[in-house]
């Protein structure tokens, strides 16, 4: 599947958002977790995609299972304030 440069920024954004689970990934784009994985290692720099799985590696918020479910949002509502 073969995504417009808007639709590789939005997937990056989405996997570098804490409350974003890979879920909500795979419904919108087709990229399970580990086709995610991937993805990432091909888009970010070496270091980045480090910090990137140090900081996913284990989130519960990544994973609709292991999220509380008083988490209803995929994203802080303070995220998109409106001026």
């Amino acid at each position: 599947m073969a995504l417009t440069a808007s639709e590789v920024s939005r997937v990056i954004e989405m996997a570098w958002e804490d409350r974003t689970p890979f879920e909500a990934i795979e419904d919108q784009f087709g990229l399970s977790e580990k086709a995610l994985i991937s993805f990432m290692r091909g888009q970010l720099k070496p270091g980045s995609f480090r910090l990137w799985r140090a900081r996913v590696s284990g989130r519960k918020t990544k994973h609709l299972k292991l999220r509380s479910p008083e988490v209803i949002r995929a994203y802080c509502s303070t995220q998109y304030k409106q001026r």
